[in-house]
Protein backbone atom coordinates (compact mmCIF):
# COMPACT_ATOMS: atom_id res chain seq x y z
CA UNK A 1 0.00 0.00 0.00
CA UNK A 2 1.37 3.21 -0.95
CA UNK A 3 1.35 5.74 1.78
CA UNK A 4 0.41 9.11 1.06
CA UNK A 5 2.51 12.57 0.94
CA UNK A 6 1.73 14.65 4.09
CA UNK A 7 1.45 18.42 3.26
CA UNK A 8 2.32 20.77 6.65
CA UNK A 9 -0.98 23.28 6.32
CA UNK A 10 -0.20 26.87 6.38
CA UNK A 11 -3.13 29.00 6.70
CA UNK A 12 -2.94 32.02 5.39
CA UNK A 13 -4.86 33.83 8.21
CA UNK A 14 -4.65 33.88 12.39
CA UNK A 15 -7.96 33.27 14.83
CA UNK A 16 -7.39 36.05 17.56
CA UNK A 17 -7.81 34.69 20.74
CA UNK A 18 -10.40 37.57 21.56
CA UNK A 19 -13.18 35.52 19.68
CA UNK A 20 -12.50 32.62 21.38
CA UNK A 21 -12.73 34.29 24.37
CA UNK A 22 -16.14 35.86 23.06
CA UNK A 23 -17.51 32.32 22.53
CA UNK A 24 -16.52 31.41 25.92
CA UNK A 25 -18.08 34.24 28.21
CA UNK A 26 -21.63 33.75 26.46
CA UNK A 27 -21.28 30.32 26.69
CA UNK A 28 -20.96 31.17 30.51
CA UNK A 29 -23.16 34.15 30.07
CA UNK A 30 -20.99 36.37 31.81
CA UNK A 31 -21.28 40.09 30.48
CA UNK A 32 -18.26 42.56 29.48
CA UNK A 33 -18.71 44.27 32.39
CA UNK A 34 -18.57 41.40 35.01
CA UNK A 35 -15.91 40.00 32.87
CA UNK A 36 -13.37 43.13 33.53
CA UNK A 37 -14.63 42.93 37.03
CA UNK A 38 -13.64 39.63 37.64
CA UNK A 39 -10.76 39.79 35.60
CA UNK A 40 -9.83 42.59 37.55
CA UNK A 41 -9.54 44.78 34.45
CA UNK A 42 -10.90 47.57 33.09
CA UNK A 43 -13.74 47.29 30.42
CA UNK A 44 -11.31 48.88 28.29
CA UNK A 45 -8.65 46.75 28.96
CA UNK A 46 -11.10 43.57 27.84
CA UNK A 47 -12.55 45.24 24.66
CA UNK A 48 -8.74 45.55 23.36
CA UNK A 49 -8.45 41.93 24.78
CA UNK A 50 -11.32 40.82 22.48
CA UNK A 51 -10.07 42.99 20.23
CA UNK A 52 -6.36 41.23 19.70
CA UNK A 53 -5.72 44.80 20.16
CA UNK A 54 -3.81 43.66 23.37
CA UNK A 55 -2.07 40.11 24.09
CA UNK A 56 -3.81 37.89 26.88
CA UNK A 57 -0.68 38.58 29.85
CA UNK A 58 0.11 34.79 31.52
CA UNK A 59 -1.31 36.69 35.05
CA UNK A 60 -4.61 37.53 32.79
CA UNK A 61 -4.50 33.45 31.85
CA UNK A 62 -4.37 32.76 35.38
CA UNK A 63 -7.70 34.47 35.97
CA UNK A 64 -8.98 33.64 32.85
CA UNK A 65 -8.63 29.75 34.40
CA UNK A 66 -9.99 30.54 37.35
CA UNK A 67 -13.16 32.93 35.96
CA UNK A 68 -13.77 29.74 33.15
CA UNK A 69 -12.35 27.00 34.20
CA UNK A 70 -10.73 26.95 30.93
CA UNK A 71 -6.79 26.05 31.87
CA UNK A 72 -3.96 28.86 31.75
CA UNK A 73 -1.74 26.64 29.03
CA UNK A 74 -4.69 26.65 26.41
CA UNK A 75 -5.04 30.65 26.96
CA UNK A 76 -1.35 31.41 26.82
CA UNK A 77 -0.69 28.93 23.65
CA UNK A 78 -3.88 30.34 21.96
CA UNK A 79 -2.10 33.90 22.17
CA UNK A 80 0.91 32.38 21.36
CA UNK A 81 -0.17 30.38 18.44
CA UNK A 82 -2.20 33.78 17.30
CA UNK A 83 0.85 36.10 17.54
CA UNK A 84 3.20 33.55 15.70
CA UNK A 85 0.76 33.26 12.56
CA UNK A 86 0.39 37.13 12.77
CA UNK A 87 3.93 37.48 12.14
CA UNK A 88 4.00 34.65 9.42
CA UNK A 89 1.44 36.70 7.74
CA UNK A 90 3.77 40.19 7.91
CA UNK A 91 6.84 38.03 6.92
CA UNK A 92 4.96 36.53 4.03
CA UNK A 93 3.62 40.31 3.14
CA UNK A 94 7.27 41.56 3.97
CA UNK A 95 8.78 38.96 1.79
CA UNK A 96 6.62 39.32 -1.04
CA UNK A 97 8.35 42.65 -2.47
CA UNK A 98 11.24 40.59 -1.94
CA UNK A 99 10.84 38.24 -3.92
CA UNK A 100 12.55 40.13 -7.32
CA UNK A 101 15.65 39.74 -5.59
CA UNK A 102 15.60 35.87 -6.04
CA UNK A 103 16.48 36.40 -9.71
CA UNK A 104 20.25 37.63 -8.55
CA UNK A 105 20.95 34.13 -6.38
CA UNK A 106 21.69 31.25 -8.72
CA UNK A 107 18.74 29.33 -7.43
CA UNK A 108 18.07 26.45 -9.65
CA UNK A 109 21.69 25.40 -9.46
CA UNK A 110 21.39 25.26 -5.48
CA UNK A 111 18.90 23.41 -5.35
CA UNK A 112 20.45 21.05 -7.99
CA UNK A 113 23.33 20.86 -5.78
CA UNK A 114 21.06 19.66 -2.97
CA UNK A 115 22.23 22.72 -0.87
CA UNK A 116 18.44 23.77 -0.92
CA UNK A 117 14.80 22.88 -1.19
CA UNK A 118 12.49 23.50 -4.29
CA UNK A 119 9.25 25.26 -3.67
CA UNK A 120 6.62 25.87 -6.13
CA UNK A 121 5.68 29.13 -4.16
CA UNK A 122 7.81 31.88 -4.56
CA UNK A 123 7.27 33.50 -0.85
CA UNK A 124 8.26 29.75 0.52
CA UNK A 125 11.59 29.57 -1.75
CA UNK A 126 13.11 33.31 -0.83
CA UNK A 127 12.42 31.72 2.15
CA UNK A 128 14.34 28.48 2.11
CA UNK A 129 16.96 30.99 0.07
CA UNK A 130 17.52 33.35 2.97
CA UNK A 131 17.33 29.68 5.66
CA UNK A 132 20.46 28.68 3.47
CA UNK A 133 22.28 32.38 3.42
CA UNK A 134 21.26 32.14 7.45
CA UNK A 135 19.92 35.62 6.74
CA UNK A 136 16.18 37.31 7.91
CA UNK A 137 16.23 39.01 5.16
CA UNK A 138 16.86 40.03 1.54
CA UNK A 139 18.37 43.49 2.80
CA UNK A 140 20.32 41.57 5.57
CA UNK A 141 22.07 39.50 2.62
CA UNK A 142 22.98 43.13 1.06
CA UNK A 143 24.18 44.23 3.75
CA UNK A 144 26.47 41.03 4.58
CA UNK A 145 27.64 40.47 1.09
CA UNK A 146 27.53 43.42 -0.83
CA UNK A 147 28.37 46.02 1.16
CA UNK A 148 30.20 44.41 4.64
CA UNK A 149 33.72 45.32 4.83
CA UNK A 150 34.65 42.17 5.26
CA UNK A 151 33.82 41.24 2.11
CA UNK A 152 34.73 45.02 0.41
CA UNK A 153 38.20 44.38 1.96
CA UNK A 154 39.51 42.38 -1.25
CA UNK A 155 36.79 41.21 -3.03
CA UNK A 156 36.74 40.14 -6.78
CA UNK A 157 34.97 42.15 -9.39
CA UNK A 158 32.58 39.36 -9.75
CA UNK A 159 31.10 40.51 -6.75
CA UNK A 160 30.29 43.78 -7.91
CA UNK A 161 28.91 42.44 -11.26
CA UNK A 162 27.27 38.77 -9.95
CA UNK A 163 27.15 38.76 -6.02
CA UNK A 164 24.76 36.12 -6.33
CA UNK A 165 26.44 33.50 -7.92
CA UNK A 166 29.45 34.56 -6.11
CA UNK A 167 27.80 34.79 -2.56
CA UNK A 168 26.40 31.01 -3.51
CA UNK A 169 29.98 29.57 -3.84
CA UNK A 170 31.50 31.16 -0.69
CA UNK A 171 28.51 30.11 0.89
CA UNK A 172 28.72 26.72 0.35
CA UNK A 173 32.21 26.49 1.43
CA UNK A 174 31.31 28.38 4.64
CA UNK A 175 28.85 25.51 5.46
CA UNK A 176 31.00 22.74 4.28
CA UNK A 177 33.62 23.77 6.35
CA UNK A 178 31.63 24.51 9.63
CA UNK A 179 30.67 20.70 9.49
CA UNK A 180 34.62 20.20 9.86
CA UNK A 181 35.71 19.83 12.72
CA UNK A 182 39.09 21.47 13.36
CA UNK A 183 41.72 21.89 16.63
CA UNK A 184 42.67 25.90 17.55
CA UNK A 185 44.60 27.67 14.62
CA UNK A 186 48.39 26.97 15.17
CA UNK A 187 50.82 28.69 12.52
CA UNK A 188 53.55 26.42 13.20
CA UNK A 189 51.57 22.93 12.95
CA UNK A 190 50.24 24.29 9.64
CA UNK A 191 53.58 25.06 8.21
CA UNK A 192 54.54 21.71 9.42
CA UNK A 193 51.16 20.20 7.68
CA UNK A 194 52.31 22.23 4.54
CA UNK A 195 55.28 20.74 4.20
CA UNK A 196 53.50 16.92 5.07
CA UNK A 197 50.75 17.97 2.24
CA UNK A 198 53.64 19.19 -0.59
CA UNK A 199 54.71 14.83 -0.12
CA UNK A 200 51.12 14.05 -1.15
CA UNK A 201 51.35 15.84 -4.71
CA UNK A 202 52.72 11.97 -5.66
CA UNK A 203 49.42 10.30 -4.59
CA UNK A 204 45.96 9.88 -6.02
CA UNK A 205 43.64 12.26 -5.50
CA UNK A 206 41.23 8.99 -4.21
CA UNK A 207 44.13 8.76 -1.49
CA UNK A 208 45.50 12.63 -0.71
CA UNK A 209 42.10 14.43 0.01
CA UNK A 210 41.09 13.13 2.83
CA UNK A 211 44.86 12.83 4.76
CA UNK A 212 44.72 16.65 3.20
CA UNK A 213 41.80 17.60 4.60
CA UNK A 214 42.44 16.09 7.78
CA UNK A 215 46.00 17.49 8.25
CA UNK A 216 44.58 20.80 7.68
CA UNK A 217 42.04 20.15 10.42
CA UNK A 218 44.73 19.11 12.51
CA UNK A 219 46.23 22.73 12.21
CA UNK A 220 43.16 24.46 12.41
CA UNK A 221 42.46 24.87 9.05
CA UNK A 222 39.08 23.92 7.32
CA UNK A 223 39.46 22.94 4.06
CA UNK A 224 36.47 22.98 1.92
CA UNK A 225 35.81 21.56 -1.80
CA UNK A 226 33.34 23.49 -3.98
CA UNK A 227 32.85 23.34 -7.82
CA UNK A 228 32.86 25.61 -9.86
CA UNK A 229 29.68 27.86 -10.57
CA UNK A 230 29.13 29.70 -13.48
CA UNK A 231 29.86 33.32 -13.65
CA UNK A 232 32.50 32.95 -10.34
CA UNK A 233 35.74 32.40 -12.24
CA UNK A 234 37.96 31.74 -8.96
CA UNK A 235 40.29 28.97 -8.11
CA UNK A 236 40.19 29.34 -4.43
CA UNK A 237 39.32 31.93 -1.43
CA UNK A 238 40.80 32.44 2.10
CA UNK A 239 38.42 33.44 5.03
CA UNK A 240 38.54 33.35 8.74
CA UNK A 241 35.48 31.86 10.35
CA UNK A 242 36.54 32.45 13.83
CA UNK A 243 40.29 33.71 15.58
CA UNK A 244 40.71 29.85 15.84
CA UNK A 245 39.62 28.48 12.47
CA UNK A 246 40.37 29.45 8.97
CA UNK A 247 38.61 28.40 6.01
CA UNK A 248 40.33 27.46 2.22
CA UNK A 249 38.04 26.74 -0.09
CA UNK A 250 39.07 24.93 -3.77
CA UNK A 251 37.14 24.16 -6.67
CA UNK A 252 38.88 22.35 -9.74
CA UNK A 253 39.31 24.96 -12.04
CA UNK A 254 41.27 24.01 -15.30
CA UNK A 255 41.42 20.13 -13.90
CA UNK A 256 44.87 20.18 -13.58
CA UNK A 257 46.93 19.15 -10.89
CA UNK A 258 50.25 21.71 -11.57
CA UNK A 259 47.15 24.61 -11.21
CA UNK A 260 45.37 22.60 -8.38
CA UNK A 261 48.39 22.25 -5.56
CA UNK A 262 49.51 26.08 -6.81
CA UNK A 263 45.83 27.22 -6.02
CA UNK A 264 46.05 25.46 -2.33
CA UNK A 265 49.48 26.71 -1.56
CA UNK A 266 48.37 30.35 -2.41
CA UNK A 267 45.39 29.84 -0.06
CA UNK A 268 47.84 29.01 2.47
CA UNK A 269 50.10 31.95 2.28
CA UNK A 270 47.25 33.81 3.07
CA UNK A 271 46.11 31.76 5.98
CA UNK A 272 49.73 32.13 7.37
CA UNK A 273 50.70 35.62 6.05
CA UNK A 274 47.74 38.29 6.44
CA UNK A 275 45.03 39.55 8.58
CA UNK A 276 42.15 37.62 9.67
CA UNK A 277 39.84 40.21 9.17
CA UNK A 278 40.43 39.76 5.46
CA UNK A 279 38.46 37.97 2.79
CA UNK A 280 40.41 37.29 -0.19
CA UNK A 281 39.85 35.72 -3.62
CA UNK A 282 42.31 34.33 -5.83
CA UNK A 283 40.61 35.25 -9.32
CA UNK A 284 43.93 35.57 -10.68
CA UNK A 285 44.61 38.92 -10.31
CA UNK A 286 47.71 40.46 -9.25
CA UNK A 287 46.36 44.10 -8.47
CA UNK A 288 46.98 43.54 -4.60
CA UNK A 289 50.29 42.90 -3.58
CA UNK A 290 49.03 40.16 -1.28
CA UNK A 291 48.21 37.91 -4.15
CA UNK A 292 51.26 38.37 -5.88
CA UNK A 293 53.28 37.22 -2.20
CA UNK A 294 50.81 34.58 -2.52
CA UNK A 295 51.76 33.63 -5.96
CA UNK A 296 55.46 33.52 -4.54
CA UNK A 297 55.11 31.38 -1.68
CA UNK A 298 53.31 28.98 -3.62
CA UNK A 299 55.89 28.70 -6.62
CA UNK A 300 58.92 28.58 -3.95
CA UNK A 301 57.16 26.04 -1.92
CA UNK A 302 56.25 23.57 -4.17
CA UNK A 303 59.51 24.29 -6.63
CA UNK A 304 62.23 26.65 -5.45
CA UNK A 305 62.98 29.44 -7.64
CA UNK A 306 66.77 28.23 -7.65
CA UNK A 307 65.45 25.30 -9.64
CA UNK A 308 63.53 27.78 -12.89
CA UNK A 309 67.14 27.50 -14.69
CA UNK A 310 67.24 24.17 -15.07
CA UNK A 311 63.92 23.64 -15.75
CA UNK A 312 64.07 25.82 -18.60
CA UNK A 313 66.36 23.82 -20.06
CA UNK A 314 64.42 20.72 -19.83
CA UNK A 315 64.99 18.15 -22.80
CA UNK A 316 62.77 15.47 -22.02
CA UNK A 317 60.12 13.15 -20.13
CA UNK A 318 62.63 11.37 -18.37
CA UNK A 319 64.20 14.53 -17.05
CA UNK A 320 60.77 16.03 -15.72
CA UNK A 321 60.54 12.64 -13.77
CA UNK A 322 64.08 12.47 -12.19
CA UNK A 323 63.69 15.96 -11.11
CA UNK A 324 60.31 15.73 -9.61
CA UNK A 325 61.80 12.25 -7.93
CA UNK A 326 64.61 14.71 -6.72
CA UNK A 327 62.50 17.42 -5.01
CA UNK A 328 59.75 14.43 -3.57
CA UNK A 329 56.55 16.37 -5.70
CA UNK A 330 54.44 14.84 -8.51
CA UNK A 331 56.12 15.50 -11.86
CA UNK A 332 53.14 17.11 -13.21
CA UNK A 333 53.90 20.22 -11.14
CA UNK A 334 57.22 20.03 -12.71
CA UNK A 335 55.40 19.58 -16.22
CA UNK A 336 53.19 23.09 -15.24
CA UNK A 337 56.05 25.18 -14.01
CA UNK A 338 57.90 24.36 -17.20
CA UNK A 339 55.42 25.26 -19.31
CA UNK A 340 54.77 28.51 -16.82
CA UNK A 341 58.66 29.31 -17.66
CA UNK A 342 58.44 28.92 -21.06
CA UNK A 343 55.23 29.55 -22.33
CA UNK A 344 54.81 26.30 -24.12
CA UNK A 345 51.52 25.10 -22.80
CA UNK A 346 51.06 21.79 -24.74
CA UNK A 347 54.71 20.69 -24.06
CA UNK A 348 54.76 17.82 -21.50
CA UNK A 349 50.93 17.64 -21.02
CA UNK A 350 50.56 14.38 -20.74
CA UNK A 351 52.33 14.29 -17.37
CA UNK A 352 49.78 16.35 -16.00
CA UNK A 353 46.99 14.97 -14.38
CA UNK A 354 43.57 15.86 -14.50
CA UNK A 355 41.38 15.80 -11.53
CA UNK A 356 37.64 15.13 -11.42
CA UNK A 357 34.79 16.14 -8.39
CA UNK A 358 34.58 12.30 -7.11
CA UNK A 359 38.07 12.58 -5.98
CA UNK A 360 36.98 16.04 -3.46
CA UNK A 361 33.79 14.03 -2.04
Amino acid sequence: MRAKKKYRFEPDYAVPPGETLLEVMKSLQITQKSMAIRLGLTQQSLIRIIKSEQPISYETANRLELVTQVSAKFWNNLEATYREQIAKLQEREQFEHEIEWLRQIPVNELIARGAIRYFKEKVDQLREVLRFYGVGHARAWRDLWVKAPAVATRRSQCFDFHPGPASAWVRLGELQAQNIECKPHSKPEFMRALKDIRKLTKEDPIEFVGKMRSLCAESGVALAFVPEMKKVPWNGATKWLTPEKAMIILNLRGKGEDKFWFSFFHEASHVLNDSKKDFLINDGSQKDPREKTANAFAADFLIPSKYDQQIRKIRCKAEIINLAMKLGISPGIVAGRYQHLKKKWSYYKGLIRTFKWEHAS
